[in-house]
């Protein structure tokens, strides 16, 4: 039977009363004291217009922003609407965070900012995508790939959009995989210290766990990627007919989406509320660790789930290497060219280069390139670059 915890009454009484005197506690990160790499005079914040809303129609008009739609969450080739794509993810863990940071009086804006572009640099074929195309560099170059790191990139230099230090930081530490049980803000005051960090985990894979948001809203919006994917993904598996919610246990915080997230909420609110920090208790996170640790078992490694990672790992070879040698050969009439670098090339964004992205590493470029695609854009590229060769993805229909 589901069941949906509540605030003590305590808790709720004094948050109703903060609400009502004016006394919510102050723990929002300050807009003033925003830091952009050019605090350029059209990007100063107005009376209407704030400087992270600034950074959310940055991101949501950021062409890449599009291709959220077509990218896999989890479940790849299926031609089922009622699954969820990263294009709801986002928004879904957007939701929470700002569920979470409005009660504790949070920045809203700068919460949306990090949630709307943390997976902006995310791979087709979702965590498979990102482990293949991670192995292509580090085998070519000894650099690493991380889909949050390069989230960054996408917004800091394919398009150089001026997004603020923190809401570019709240996105390279969001790491969902990598839960905690207390969050504390630990403080980056500069670019300079920034890239410091983002360079050391192209260099090291392990790194990026290491990262740590700057902000609370940043540390509100790391749980809640946890939390909107969680219990999103057993619905998904139930709509795929792969499971059903009994082939789960209730580790404690229940069993469908809708229990797992009030429960993981409540319990966020009621151990951080005035707080300096982001907490669950012990028996909600163990819980938490017990249901993403069922989910790896019951979906991520599931044959049926897994079942196309084989050939995709082959195809992500083949097209990186062609797109080398084209890259290395000069073909202009290469896709990496006429579909990458040209709409990369746009006036708007080439005029804000400190560098022509032309000139940028080749293996570089086509990470870029790849990472940039959608499921379907991969698959018939690679058809459109092997038109006979034995490797090819299937979809499964609506009616098979």
């Amino acid at each position: 039977m589901a069941y949906y915890e509540n605030l003590t009454k305590e808790t709720e009484e004094r948050i109703r009363l903060d609400l009502q005197t004016g006394n919510t506690p102050r723990l929002a990160f300050n807009e003033r004291n925003v830091i952009r790499r050019n605090p350029a005079t059209n990007d100063t914040a107005t009376v209407w217009r704030g400087a992270f809303v600034r950074d959310i129609d940055k991101i949501v008009n950021c062409p890449y922003y599009n291709r959220y739609t077509d990218k896999t969450q989890v479940f790849s080739l299926y031609k089922n609407d009622d699954i969820t794509r990263r294009a709801l993810h986002v928004q879904l863990v957007s939701r929470i965070a700002r569920t979470i940071g409005k009660t504790l009086g949070l920045n809203m804006d700068l919460i949306e900012a990090i949630a709307l572009g943390h997976d902006i640099g995310h791979t087709p074929f979702g965590h498979a995508g990102e482990r293949f195309l991670d192995k292509q560099l580090a085998e070519h170059t000894g650099r690493r790939f991380a889909h949050n790191i390069h989230s960054v990139r996408v917004l800091d230099t394919l398009f150089p959009l001026n997004v603020s230090l923190q809401t570019l930081n709240g996105i390279a530490a969001h790491n969902g995989e990598l839960e905690l049980r207390e969050y504390r803000p630990v403080e980056l005051t500069s670019f300079a210290e920034f890239d410091v960090q983002i360079e050391r985990c192209y260099q090291d894979a392990e790194y990026v766990k290491k990262l740590v948001p700057s902000t609370l809203e940043g540390c509100v919006m790391r749980i809640s990627d946890i939390i909107a994917y969680l219990g999103k993904d057993r619905h998904d598996a139930e709509n795929n007919k792969l499971l059903s919610a009994d082939d789960f246990e209730d580790s404690g915080i229940g069993k469908i989406n809708a229990e797992i997230v009030n429960n993981l909420m409540v319990n966020i609110l009621e151990h951080s509320y005035g707080q300096p920090f982001i907490k669950m208790d012990e028996k909600h996170f163990t819980a938490l660790k017990k249901a993403k640790a069922d989910n790896y078992q019951t979906i991520y490694g599931n044959e049926q789930v897994k079942s196309y990672e084989s050939v995709l790992e082959i195809m992500t070879a083949e097209l990186y290497e062609k797109l080398l040698v084209d890259l290395k050969n000069g073909n202009t009439s290469s896709p990496v060219f006429t579909h990458h670098i040209a709409y990369l090339n746009k006036p708007y964004y080439k005029q804000r280069r400190l560098i022509p992205y032309e000139e940028t590493e080749y293996n570089q470029i086509v990470v870029d390139y790849i990472a940039s695609m959608t499921d379907d854009y991969f698959v018939d590229l690679h058809k459109y670059l092997f038109p006979d060769s034995k490797h090819r993805i299937v979809y499964k229909g609506y009616f098979d």
